[in-house]
């Protein structure tokens, strides 16, 4: 049996570089598994379309497809803007729709790769306090997400940990690193919890501009290509469960 097609669903952006990652990140999906078909599809901004790319795999006779929504927690996006375009795909399409990728102990791999590849050490974990810093939300469900990842995050090993907000919620990531200095941390690191770069990153990173580490975007990190196979699997499943496979 031909396995599912996995459209990978980001936001888009005006900033180029946001388009850019998610082309590497599904290439790096690519890399891990050969033979699986990975498609992107954006929701505004860039192309191809999300519509446009269910359209192109219905006319191809394609059937079965596992639509990944190139998010880190369920908010708006991924309860209403995806379902709504989803539903307005082609009849012929199997449609699954896969959780979104946080939590996963591998995007707290990946947030470690990040604060690693700017300068820290394992041996400095006990000393540094880290802002995590996401995008915001005006959704609960996914502020509530952020905090508790923070919370588990401070469990490895690091001084303090604390979330901070670009957008919609607070603290910003200033006042989190103003927070952790206050704290007595020797040295404080911002790691974004963010998939790409583009504006909100943009002001995440203009406030970190008082940390002593400032991480890169989780973009393509073998660690999040890991969890977007995890998400395919674990949708694609019920079908092969009912197939008898």
């Amino acid at each position: 049996m031909r396995a599912p097609v996995l459209l990978v669903i980001a936001h888009g952006s005006r900033d180029p570089r946001h388009a850019a990652t998610v082309h590497a990140l599904a290439g790096r999906v690519r890399s891990l598994r050969p033979g699986l078909r990975v498609e992107t599809g954006f929701l505004d901004f860039n192309v191809p379309s999300v519509h446009g790319v269910l359209e192109s795999l219905a006319a191809e006779g394609v059937r079965d497809v596992v639509a990944l929504p190139l998010l880190l927690t369920r908010a708006f996006h991924a309860k209403a803007d995806i379902p709504a375009v989803l539903r307005d795909a082609p009849a012929r399409l199997r449609i699954r729709q896969a959780d979104v990728l946080g939590p996963s102990p591998l995007l707290l791999s990946a947030l470690e790769r990040r604060l690693y590849e700017a300068g820290l050490t394992p041996a400095d974990k006990s000393s540094t306090g880290v802002v995590l810093a996401s995008a915001g939300s005006s959704d609960p469900e996914a502020i509530a997400v952020i905090a508790d990842i923070a919370r588990e995050w401070r469990h490895t090993g690091w001084c303090a940990v604390r979330p901070a907000f670009a957008s919609a919620s607070l603290p910003r990531t200033e006042d989190a690193v103003a927070e952790l200095r206050a704290l007595g941390c020797a040295r404080v690191a911002v790691a974004p919890y963010v998939l790409a770069p583009g504006f909100l990153p943009d002001r995440i990173a203009r406030g970190a501009a008082g940390a002593d580490v400032r991480a890169r975007v989780l973009g393509a990190a073998p660690e999040v290509a890991r969890v977007l196979l995890e998400r395919y699997d674990a949708a694609r499943r019920p079908a092969l469960a009912a197939l008898g496979a």
